[in-house]
C-alpha cells in the first residue's frame, strides 16, 4: 500500500475541504462516499461555506460539518481547524485560497490537486487525471471565426472527464475506489414533510421549472420558451408548475408566473437550501438550464431535463454520466462549448432548443408513470 494509503488507513480524523458551487458540491458526492467506504475507522469533517452547509448535514458519509463566512479569513478559518487535530485532509477546490486553510491548520498529510501558487501548501499535490479536459473560455473574435466557417462541431471529449471524476481521482490517490456513483443528497425526512404540507393537495403531477442560472446568461433558455413550456404543461398534462431558484432568479420567475397564471407557484428565493432539496425530490421532472439546482435535483433522485447553453453536459452533465433516467438537451453550435457567461452571437445554441422539443423529453417521463 502506497505511504499516502497507509496515512489515510491510520487516520482517526480526516478533513476534506469541500468546494463552494452549489453543481460542484454535488457532483463531488460520490467522491466522498468513496472516501468514506475506503476509511470506516475515521470520523470525516467536511469544510465549506455556509450557504452549502444544509447540503451535507445528515449526509450519511459525513459525521461533521463545520462551515465559514466569506468574511472570514484564512487564517481565522485554520486557527479553527488547528483545534480539531486532523491526521490527514484533501482538498477538492483548486484555489490556492483553499490549500492555505488546510496548511495554517497544521494537518499532516494534505492531498490536492498542484496548481501554481499553492504546491508547497501540499504534502502531496497530485497531477490532472487522465482524461481531464480544460474548460476554456472562447474569445468572442473565436466565436464569430467558428459560426462564419460552420463546420461541425469536433468529436466529444471522453467519458473520464466529466467533473465527477476531478473529485474521484483526489480520493483515489488516498485508496480509495474510482469507480463513480450516482451523486447523492440526503433529505430530511421533517424537511420533506414540511415541504409537502406547504403544497397542500396536487391536481396534478408536480413538474419544477429552474429558469435561472447564477453564471450567466448564456446558460439560460429564454424566458419566451419557459413561458410557452409552462403553458403546454398545463393543457397537456394538467400539471402543477413551480418555478424554483434562488433571490437573483425572481425576476424571471416573477414574469413567467404572470405570463403563464393558472396552477402555478413562484418559489423563487422562498425555499431554503435544505427545502429546495426537498421540493426538487417531491417533483416528478425537473427542467433546468445547467445549474446548482440541475444537480441538486438529480442528487436527490429526481429525473431531470437538462438545457445545456455555453457548457458541455460532457463535462458538467447531472447525474451519473450515461445514466438514462436524465434528458440532456444540446443544440451543439460550432462554437459550442465557449464556456462564456454572455453570448456575444446569435445564442443559436439554446435559441434553437424549442418548447415542444422540451416538452417531449417531458412527456417521456410523466407517460412512463
Amino acid at each position: 500500500m502506497p505511504p499516502i494509503a497507509q496515512a489515510f488507513q491510520n487516520a482517526r480524523h480526516i478533513l476534506i475541504r469541500g468546494v463552494n458551487w452549489l453543481g460542484d458540491a454535488v457532483m463531488s458526492t460520490p467522491a466522498v462516499m468513496r472516501l468514506r467506504e475506503a476509511c470506516p475507522q475515521a470520523s470525516l469533517t467536511l469544510l465549506c461555506h455556509e450557504k452549502l452547509g444544509p447540503l451535507w448535514q445528515g449526509h450519511p458519509a459525513v459525521n461533521q460539518v463545520l462551515t465559514f463566512s466569506s468574511e472570514d479569513s484564512a487564517w481565522k478559518v485554520g486557527l479553527r481547524l488547528a483545534r480539531e487535530r486532523f491526521d490527514a485532509a484533501v482538498i477538492f477546490p483548486n484555489s490556492p485560497r483553499s490549500a492555505l486553510q488546510v496548511w495554517l491548520a497544521r494537518v499532516p498529510v494534505r492531498v490536492g490537486m498542484a496548481a501554481p501558487w499553492r504546491n508547497w501548501m501540499l504534502t502531496h499535490p497530485l497531477p490532472p487525471r487522465p482524461g481531464h479536459v480544460t474548460m476554456r473560455k472562447r474569445t468572442p473574435e473565436e466565436i464569430h471565426r467558428l459560426q462564419a466557417a460552420d463546420k461541425p462541431p469536433g468529436p466529444p471529449p471522453p467519458p473520464a472527464a466529466h467533473h465527477l471524476y476531478h473529485y474521484l481521482h483526489i480520493v483515489a490517490a488516498v485508496g480509495a475506489r474510482a469507480e463513480p456513483l450516482a451523486p447523492t443528497i440526503a433529505v430530511a425526512p421533517e424537511v420533506e414533510q414540511h415541504i409537502q404540507n406547504r403544497l397542500g393537495t396536487l391536481a396534478g403531477p408536480l413538474v419544477g421549472l429552474c429558469p435561472g442560472a447564477e453564471y450567466g446568461p448564456a446558460k439560460r433558455w429564454p424566458r419566451e420558451q419557459f413561458i410557452e413550456l409552462a403553458k403546454a404543461l398545463q393543457t397537456r398534462w394538467q400539471a402543477e408548475i413551480i418555478l424554483l431558484g434562488g433571490h437573483h432568479d425572481a425576476p424571471i420567475t416573477g414574469a413567467i408566473a404572470k405570463a403563464v397564471g393558472g396552477r402555478l407557484r413562484d418559489w423563487a428565493g422562498q425555499t431554503s437550501l435544505a427545502e429546495l432539496a426537498a421540493v426538487l425530490k417531491l417533483c416528478r421532472v425537473v427542467v433546468a438550464n445547467d445549474s446548482g439546482p440541475m444537480h441538486l435535483a438529480a442528487g436527490v433522485g429526481t429525473p431531470v431535463v437538462a438545457l445545456f447553453g455555453s457548457t458541455s453536459p460532457y463535462l458538467t452533465g447531472p447525474g451519473l454520466p450515461g445514466e438514462t433516467r436524465h434528458q440532456v438537451l444540446y443544440r451543439q453550435a460550432p462554437c459550442s462549448p465557449c464556456f462564456l457567461r454572455e453570448c456575444p452571437a446569435d445564442f443559436r445554441c439554446l435559441k434553437e432548443l424549442s418548447a415542444p422539443e422540451v416538452l417531449q423529453a417531458v412527456t417521456k417521463v410523466l407517460g412512463g408513470g
